[in-house]
Parts: structure tokens; C-alpha cells; sequence
């Protein structure tokens, strides 16, 4: 249930419809339709029926491929924009459920600036890193990041508040969010 968390809402639904379809064959095929013909499939139905269910066991495994794996593909990029400057500083970042951990140079008041932000993921579920303040862009975060592998975020920052925050859903309000100064 962790994992389906970590998903995006589209890909969530698009499982649960492929899913659906899947269990109401498998619930028609051996509740209802045995009942009205006793001698389901019969021997003229078998090939039909066992192709039928071939193809639906196929498209649920390709939808738990497809939309299973959204955070891989890109798991570790940073958007081009965000590449742009060098940093000037880098700062190690560890989240996991339902923390985020900054070193401590990062809680004191940082200087305006170019930042790398090394996000490892300790925790056992998938997490991103995004953040948010004066002139961030919105697509300033990583992808999701699966257990036991890292992303790296490069962001500028100018004066301000900044809040840094995990975007899956329930997690910033479960306690993965804190806050940056600079100054």
C-alpha cells in the first residue's frame, strides 16, 4: 500500500481501472456465468477463455510495469533550468518516514546563492525533495526517489524564507517539510 502512495494520482487511477478489469473477469468467469451455463467454458469456449485471460493477466503486469515505475526513469535528474549556475555549496539531505535532515550549515542562515542539494533516501518508501521560496521555479525537485538511492537538486536562492518538502501525498503533512533562511 506504501508503494501506491508514492504515486502520481493518473497513474494510481490508470492502475486501479486495469486492476478492476482483471478482478471483474475473474469474478464473472467463476461466480456468475457458471451458474447460467453449467458447463462453462465447454469445450468451444476454452481457447476464447484462455485467451481472454492471457491477455488481461498480460495487461495487468505491463500496467504494474507502466505505471509501477514512474520515479526510475528519471530518478537521480534534475531538471535543466535548475543545472544552470555551479553551487557554490553542497549539502548532504537524508529524508525518510516522515523526516527531512538538513545538515546543521543548512539551518543556519545561508548567503544568496547557487546550492546542490544531495538527497539520499534512508527511509523504505519512495520520497522527492521540492523546493519552494522567492524566484524558485516551480519544477525546483527531484523525482521520486526509491530506498537507498539519491537525487541531486541544484537551486538558486535568493534573500528569503525557503520551505523544503517531500511531495508525496500525506508525507509533508506526516512531518517532511522544514525551512531555509538566506540572508
Amino acid at each position: 500500500m506504501l508503494v501506491v502512495a508514492g504515486l502520481a494520482t493518473s497513474h494510481k487511477i490508470g492502475l486501479s481501472i486495469v486492476a478492476a478489469v482483471f478482478i471483474a473477469f475473474a469474478l464473472v468467469s467463476s461466480f456468475v456465468v457458471p451458474r447460467r451455463r453449467p458447463d462453462y467454458p465447454g469445450k468451444a469456449g476454452m481457447s476464447v477463455f484462455v485467451i481472454a485471460s492471457l491477455v488481461l493477466f498480460v495487461a495487468m503486469i505491463s500496467a504494474i510495469e507502466v505505471f509501477g515505475a514512474e520515479g526510475d526513469a528519471h530518478a537521480g535528474e534534475t531538471p535543466a533550468a535548475a543545472q544552470a549556475a555551479a553551487p557554490q555549496a553542497t549539502f548532504q539531505v537524508q529524508e525518510k518516514e516522515f523526516s527531512i535532515t538538513l545538515p546543521s550549515a543548512a539551518a543556519q542562515t545561508l548567503k544568496p546563492g547557487t546550492y546542490a542539494f544531495v538527497v539520499h533516501n534512508v527511509g523504505t518508501v519512495a520520497h522527492d525533495l521540492k523546493v519552494t521560496g522567492p524566484g524558485v521555479p516551480a519544477t525546483a525537485q527531484t523525482a521520486l526517489i526509491q530506498p537507498g538511492n539519491q537525487a541531486t537538486l541544484t537551486v538558486t536562492l535568493a534573500a528569503g524564507s525557503y520551505t523544503l518538502y517531500c511531495t508525496v501525498p500525506g508525507h509533508r503533512a506526516a512531518g517532511m517539510v522544514t525551512t531555509l533562511t538566506v540572508a
